[in-house]
Parts: C-alpha cells; sequence; structure tokens
C-alpha cells in the first residue's frame, strides 16, 4: 500500500527581511563597536562594514517571518554578503535575539542566560518538523579583504518519517491563522503576525586576535605543504612534502596545533577495514608528525557548515538538511539518527574539494557490526558519507595535527 504522504500547507512562510538600522553603512570613529578607548595616541581609522542581500544593503539585524511553510517545499535560503570597507579587521559574530512559533508559550522564547542564543538556535534546527539554519563562512571579514558571507535556510522535508508529528503541527499552524484572521476582524488596525517569527542581529567588533578569535592564518580548507620528515612547511610536491587541507572548523589564536588531511587523490593503498592499522602504521611509520585517525567527526563538523546543501540521506524518507551540530552532543543524536535509519550524508564536492576523492576512503568509526564509515564521490556533484562493508577495501588517509610553532 503506498504511504501517505502529507501535504498541509502551513501559512508559515515568506522569507522577508526587515531592515532597521544598517550594520555600519556611516563611519564611526575611534570607538570600533565599543572595543577600544579613545587617547591621546590613538590612531583615528574608519570603520565601515557593509552588508548586502541581493545587492541592496541591509540591516545587521534580520528578522525571518515565515507564513507559508509545508511538507515539501523546496529550500529556501537567504545570503548576506559582508564587506569591510573601512581600515580594521573586524570580528563577526550572530545571535538569536527572541523566537516565537505559533502562539505557544512553551516555544516563544527570549534570548539571554537561559535560555542562551545556542540553545535556541539547535531548537530550530532540530527539534521541529520544519529547519531553521543559521551560519557564517567565516568569522571574521578583513580589512579590504575577501567578504564573508551569513546565510540563512529554511526547509521542511516532504516525508520526514513521523508523519503524525507534520500533521499536529500543520493543524496548530491553521488555528494560528484562523485565530489571527479573527482578530483582524474584530479590529480592522490589528497587525496579523506571521507564524513564526525569528529576530537575528550580526554585530561586527574591532578584530583584536585574543585566544577565542579565529586565525585567519588557517581557515578550513586552506592548502599547506607539509614534510612530514622534518615537521616543517616545504615549497614543492616531493613523496615527502604532501600537499594538506586544514580540517579544523575554526582554528583560533588560542589553538597551539592545527589538523591536517593529506590530499584525498595522493597515493594510499587499499584494504579492508580490519586491517585499518596494519595501513595506518604503514603510511606513517617513517614520518615524524604527529598523526591520528579520521573520524567521521571531523567530516560531519565539516560538511554541516552548508546549510542550503549537506544532507542526510535515508531510504524511502526525504533528504533532510544535516544543520548546526554544535550545540551539546547534537553531533551524536544526529549520527545516531544516520545509523539507525541506514543513513548516509551527502554534500557538494564544490563546496569541500579537499574531501573529494573518486576512491573510497576509511573514517576509523564503526557504522555497525558490519559496516564502517566510508567516503567517496558519489556523482561529478556529490560525494556521499556512509556505510560501508567492513570486508570491501577503501583507503586509509591520517590526520597530521602539527604545531604551528613549526609553521
Amino acid at each position: 500500500m503506498k504511504k501517505k504522504q502529507v501535504y498541509l500547507r502551513l501559512n508559515l512562510m515568506s522569507l522577508f527581511l526587515i531592515t532597521v538600522s544598517f550594520i555600519s553603512v556611516t563611519l564611526a570613529w575611534f570607538a570600533y563597536s565599543g572595543r577600544a578607548t579613545v587617547g591621546a595616541e590613538i590612531d583615528v581609522k574608519a570603520w565601515f562594514i557593509e552588508l548586502e542581500n541581493n545587492g541592496e544593503k541591509v540591516s545587521n539585524q534580520v528578522t525571518i517571518s515565515l507564513s507559508n511553510i509545508y511538507p515539501g517545499m523546496e529550500t529556501m535560503d537567504e545570503v548576506y554578503k559582508i564587506k569591510n570597507l573601512g581600515d580594521s579587521d573586524a570580528e563577526l559574530k550572530y545571535s538569536i535575539i527572541s523566537a516565537r512559533i505559533l502562539d505557544d508559550d512553551d516555544n516563544n522564547y527570549i534570548v539571554g542566560e537561559d535560555p542562551t542564543s545556542e540553545y535556541v538556535e539547535d531548537l530550530l534546527s532540530h527539534e521541529f518538523p520544519f529547519s531553521i539554519n543559521i551560519n557564517l563562512s567565516k568569522n571574521y571579514v578583513l580589512s579590504k579583504g575577501e567578504e564573508s558571507y551569513f546565510n540563512i535556510s529554511i526547509s521542511w522535508p516532504l516525508d520526514s518519517g513521523a508523519d503524525l508529528i507534520d500533521s499536529q503541527w500543520g493543524n496548530k499552524a491553521y488555528n494560528f491563522q484562523v485565530n489571527e484572521a479573527s482578530k483582524k476582524e474584530l479590529d480592522s488596525n490589528y497587525q496579523i503576525r506571521p507564524s513564526i517569527q525569528v529576530a537575528i542581529t550580526l554585530t561586527a567588533e574591532q578584530f583584536l586576535e585574543n585566544s577565542q578569535s579565529s586565525d585567519v592564518r588557517y581557515n578550513l580548507g586552506d592548502e599547506l605543504l607539509i614534510d612530514v620528515i622534518n615537521n616543517s612547511r616545504c615549497e614543492s610536491i616531493s613523496p615527502t612534502c604532501i600537499k594538506m587541507y586544514v580540517i579544523d572548523s575554526n582554528n583560533t589564536f588560542g589553538d597551539n596545533r592545527i589538523n591536517l588531511l593529506p590530499n584525498p587523490y595522493g597515493s594510499y593503498e587499499l584494504g579492508n577495514y580490519n586491517e585499518y592499522q596494519d595501513l595506518f602504521n604503514n603510511i606513517t611509520e617513517t614520518w615524524n608528525v604527529t598523526t591520528r585517525s579520521l573520524s567521521v567527526e571531523d567530516l560531519i563538523k565539516i560538511i554541516s557548515r552548508d546549510v542550503t546543501s549537506s544532507t542526510l540521506i535515508r531510504e524511502n524518507i526525504s533528504d533532510k538538511l544535516i544543520g548546526n551540530l554544535n550545540y551539546s552532543n547534537r553531533i551524536n543524536t544526529e549520527l545516531a539518527k544516520a545509523i539507525s535509519g541506514d543513513g548516509a550524508y551527502k554534500f557538494l564536492n564544490e563546496k569541500f574539494p579537499y574531501l573529494v576523492s573518486a576512491d573510497c576512503y576509511w573514517m576509523e568509526t564503526n557504522y555497525n557490526d558490519d559496516k564502517a564509515f566510508a567516503l567517496k564521490k558519489s556523482t561529478d556533484i556529490h560525494t556521499e558519507i556512509f556505510g560501508k562493508l567492513k570486508s570491501d577495501t577503501c583507503k586509509v588517509i591520517p590526520v597530521v595535527s602539527i604545531e604551528k610553532i613549526n609553521l
């Protein structure tokens, strides 16, 4: 019997940005968002950060108003380009100010010490049948340097595997809209509220290079040549001078080391999963760098940063965006969901080319008793992280952890 699909239209969407005050379309002198002090010796510099959406200057306060969202909708996304036209580098942060889900007190949040912005962001990403995901491409924007991007996506899979929950939320949304329409009939001045409203603020502060600040020298995906014998950088590729890529999602100035993945298209021995440790030792026994095994957590943390395209795929269930995995033990619950549903993860090759390989390679992480996690390019567009039979053969690629002082 064909499974019945849920097609309830919830008046929940029309993405919409309300502009309030520009992040800084005018010049601000001295203060740098209140982080510096005016004194006799201080240099006077221009502070000019510009935020754009579809070529239009917009506010640093973004309001997501959802009025027409429903199961099976196409993923909607908005991209904000952040430019630094001033004289000083800027550190970027975002925070959820408030979130209202229908008119349910249990799902209305004013962010402060409790709940925190991180907690509410995790809820919006994972705890409803629809998902709202947000992300910064980088936590900084350099003066007159490359732009950074602030991304928002809204999605609702057609078949989430939880038809009852979809139906319950459909009824809640319908009743909310009926009540709002009734209020409008009683009072023509009443402003009908959207079903879901989330207020987010994006701030730019003077970049001070403290221990929590992103290390601008080592961004996710940056390429380095590392001599695995001399434990240092090198100039030209050779058997011991290997091309590697930064796989830290956010390496900070407080981090003494960086984690690197050797080029997946290099020459590596093939073997089954039970030979993993032997293959690992064969590769690294002559190296004089610190190494460790590659885990599925390493890769999921990376690909989940793409909040518009990286998805969990399962048989007979619609693809679902992975979303933000930074809060608490969310990454563990996400992996459990994939394994229990015999699922895999799919990402765009063009977004993470340093992870892509035509040959599969193992992660040390178990999938279940019969399988382990592996990665392989599935098409010219996508690569998948999936459970592969342990008796099959794949490459083994170590992770190199190197002290910054050696670079």
